[in-house]
This record gives structure tokens, sequence and C-alpha cells, in this order.
């Protein structure tokens, strides 16, 4: 079993530190005080990496976080934190999500994503996308210009051109270590998608999710990512979660929503809940999630050799890890 949650240190750690488990979760004690988690995918990561490419992942993965964080040191709000660094994601074309999105059986690529507020449970969510660059934007935008909640396909891709969203042609999302996947129909390399959850200064919840979906998948298939429930959640009252791994797992068990129903209905604390999701639920090898709760607590969960992650807060952590 694979789990983190908050560890007191003011550095940055690197793959092959080991960040220190606790019981007692940090408390936001009063007002100012911010945390944000991100992800970029978990699966089966090999520790052989080569040191270019781990330091290229922790070099997104940490400029990713500055992002989040900057915007939530200064004031802004948990929402535009959690779409700007899945937006930046999305550009970076080693995550699946936007430009580095895996290939379906035909050749093209159809993206997910999906954000959500915790202080109104509104949401918003696209899918099957093939011409909106950042998904996630468009996610937020169907959350706030329409009254729906999940927009798909062509309808989506309309609703994109209607709101002047940058539009690029699919084979923008092309990239040669997709292709190379794809040609060998790899499915071990990573269960890739992209997720960030904050808590602001002003005590409100976020959580977005972006993917490119499962290598080789038949057109068509939507994953747990645009799924609000499934694989993003957030409710002032309890949690955000944004979730990671084999889609249709988190789909039948609505994954990201039943952290928040442990935490209501049980009474369970963040990490005790996210444990019971992944560990009880998803099959071994298969998934994990970032959640962080309305006291500022944090929860990294997974079962797999490795996610890609990061946390900051404004008491001074700021870690990037791959491993634990």
């Amino acid at each position: 079993m694979k789990s983190v949650i908050v560890a007191v240190s003011v550095t940055v750690l690197m793959m092959g530190s080991k960040l220190i488990d606790s019981n007692s979760a940090f408390l936001f004690k009063d007002q100012n005080k911010y945390i944000i988690v991100i992800h970029g995918g978990v699966g089966t990561i090999s520790r052989e990496m080569p040191d270019s490419i781990k330091e290229d992942y922790l070099r997104s993965l940490s400029e990713a976080l500055t992002i989040g964080k900057t915007i939530l040191h200064n004031g802004g709000t948990s929402l535009d934190a959690v779409e700007q660094v899945v937006k930046f994601l999305e550009n970076d074309p080693k995550f699946n999500a936007g430009k580095g999105a895996v290939y379906t059986s035909e050749g093209t690529h159809e993206l997910d994503a999906s954000i959500m507020d915790g202080r109104d449970l509104s949401c918003g969510a696209v899918a099957g996308v093939r011409t909106i660059k950042n998904p996630i934007s468009l996610a937020r935008l169907v959350m706030e210009k329409t009254s729906h909640v999940l927009l798909v396909g062509e309808g989506a891709e309309t609703f994109g051109k209607k709101m002047n969203v940058q539009l690029v042609p699919n084979n923008y999302f092309d990239t040669p270590k997709r292709f190379e996947q794809w040609q060998k129909a790899i499915q071990k390399e990573t269960k890739g998608t992209v997720g960030c959850v904050a808590l602001d200064i002003h005590g409100n919840l976020a959580a977005a999710t972006s993917t490119g979906g499962v290598v080789n998948k038949i057109p068509g298939r939507v994953g747990d990512s645009p799924i609000i429930g499934a694989g993003t959640y957030a409710d002032n009252l309890t949690c955000a979660v944004s979730c990671s791994g084999k889609g249709e797992l988190f789909i039948k068990h609505s994954v990201a929503y039943n952290i928040s129903a442990l935490m209501k209905y049980k009474n369970y604390s963040l990490n005790d809940a996210a444990e019971e999701m992944i560990h009880n639920y998803i099959t071994e090898g298969d998934g994990g999630l970032i959640a962080v709760d309305k006291n500022g607590n944090y929860a990294i969960v997974y079962n797999t050799t490795g996610m890609f992650r990061g946390i900051a807060n404004s008491e001074g952590i700021f870690e990037i890890k791959i491993w634990d």
C-alpha cells in the first residue's frame, strides 16, 4: 500500500526521499492559510528512469505547483488556481492531457476534463473533445456560462467555438512519445491524468482533472475524469478530490464523491476515507488520488509504483515527488 499524509518540511523533496507519515494532519487555525496539491498521473513508473527525464518531470511539476501557489498566496481563488495548474499541465507534452494526450485506436485524440467549485457544488465538464486546446478551461465555461454540467463531442466543440476558446487541429496533440506508445499498444507506462485540488484563504475548496484517456481506447470511450463524483469532486463541507487510474473502476465506485460521503456521514478523516476507497475498492496497481479537506489536511494515496505529485502551502511546504 502506498499512502502519504502531511509532512511538515520547508524543503523540496526529490525521488528516493520519504515523506514523514503523520496521523495528526496540519490544521488551519486562522485565515490567510492555503494549500494546494497536484498530480500528473499514476502507474508503473520505473525507478530506472534516466536522470534527465526525472529532472524534466520534477521541473514541470515544480513550475505547475508554483503557478497555483502564487495565485493562492496573492489571495486568488482555489478555482483559479486549479484551472491554471491543470491548464499548464495540459500544455506540457510529458503528461497525458492536452498536448500529450494518448491516441485512440483510430489514431486520433479525444480529451476529457472537469472542474468543481466547493462553495456551491457548481461544476462543469467536457468529454470527447478533439480540437479544444485546453479542455479544463472549456469545462469551467460549461460551469459558469450554461445550466448544464457535462457537454460531449460535437456539442462541446460547438460551445467552445461560441465561447471563443483556442481551437487547434487534432494533430496538434500528436507527440512522438505517444505515437510510439500507441504503435506498441503499451498500456503499462502510466495511467496518465493530471489534476489539482486546493483550499484558498477564503476557505473555499476546488478540484480539477484533465486527461487524454487510455491509450488505444475505442473512440467515444469516456473515463472518470469528466464525471463529477467519480474522478473529481469538491464540497466546502468536506473536501476536494482529483483521481487518476483505471477510470471504469472510479466510475463504478463513485470514488471522489465517496471520499466526501465517508467524511460527512461516517466522520472519517480525509486520509482514512482516501485509504478506504483506494485500497478496498480500486484493485492493486490501478489508481490513486489527491485530496485536501476544509481544515487544510491533505492526503495522497495510491496503489501503484508511483505518482507524479506535489504539495505546497502557506506554511512553507513545497514538495515534489514521484515515488515514496
